[in-house]
């Protein structure tokens, strides 16, 4: 099997390329530089030069493969429109072919206790526009289409990820990780080792499904601020900012950090037999 992904280069692509390729899968990458290309042949895929805006080849690279694997993001005031014109080239190009894109669980905004696909939509203003992207992705399976969206949580794991940025490399700065409120909000969590092996199996999954990737582990914002607190070499010195403060100092994201979120992966584990492995987030966030 071969499976062209985008994103490989990035902090989720990276272990997602490795866990293709000890399935036995050959796998090729788009790579938008010249150390993107290094990075990914250096993990054993076949780099394809180009960028998301870079449809023609988008379309091609898919064709050629036998599934698709969607992981690649452009930060940009675009990004909506270049996500929905990469996802339409991938989607033309991989054809009946799997085509595993990627979402959020933040779209689903606070839940109402542990909540799972189902769930109502009610995303903050930063993934807002996922819904209209992932709502047309998902079309495509009842017009021939194969179409998986992966909705991964908050991704930790190996120093890496959002925590990292906005929290601990902060707190290092700073003497104190900043925590917004009063850290009462569960945040879902899942290691970038375990999201990274659902990628892999959602390549089996049937047209038109969704899942999210989260471990089930939903801990308290406060627990995990403390654990980070330890990583950034502060031992419980915690910064408690209220929402304003904290959407002036790390911009909108603030306002999904804030979202009270617990969710299950039980779908993906019924119905594909992923089995999460890296259970212990605190004790691994503190480590950093």
């Amino acid at each position: 099997m071969q499976v062209f992904i985008t994103g490989g280069s990035g902090y989720i692509g990276r272990p997602t390329i490795r866990a293709l390729i000890r399935n036995g899968v050959e796998v090729t990458a788009l790579a938008r530089s010249e150390r993107a290309a290094r990075t990914v042949s250096e993990l054993g895929a076949t780099p394809v030069t180009g960028a998301l805006t870079d449809t023609d080849a988008l379309r091609e690279a898919a064709r050629r493969a036998d599934g698709v694997i969607h992981l690649g993001a452009d930060a940009t005031e675009s990004t909506a429109d270049i996500d929905r014109a990469a996802a339409e080239a991938l989607q033309d190009g991989a054809g009946s072919r799997p085509y595993v894109h990627t979402g959020g669980v933040w779209v689903y905004g606070d839940t109402d206790g542990i909540a799972d696909e189902d769930a109502p939509l009610s995303p903050p203003r930063i993934t807002a526009w996922r819904l209209e992207n992932e709502k047309r992705v998902l079309a495509r399976a009842t017009a021939g289409g194969h179409p998986v969206v992966v909705m991964p949580g908050v991704v930790y794991g190996h120093a890496g990820g959002l925590p990292q940025s906005f929290f601990v490399e902060p707190g290092r700065a700073a003497g104190a990780v900043p925590c917004i409120g009063d850290g009462s909000n569960h945040w879902a969590l899942v290691h970038v080792d375990d999201i990274a092996e659902l990628y892999v199996l959602a390549l089996a999954a049937p047209a038109g499904s969704v899942y999210a990737g989260v471990s089930g582990q939903n801990p308290p914002l406060a627990d995990v601020t403390r654990a980070l607190s330890h990583a950034a070499g502060c031992p419980d010195r915690i910064d408690s900012l209220p929402l304003e403060e904290a959407v002036r100092r790390m911009g909108p994201i603030a306002e999904a950090f804030a979202l009270d979120q617990r969710f299950t992966g039980a779908r993906a584990r019924r119905e594909l037999g992923w089995a999460p492995t890296r259970l212990d987030a605190l004790a691994e966030l503190a480590r950093g």
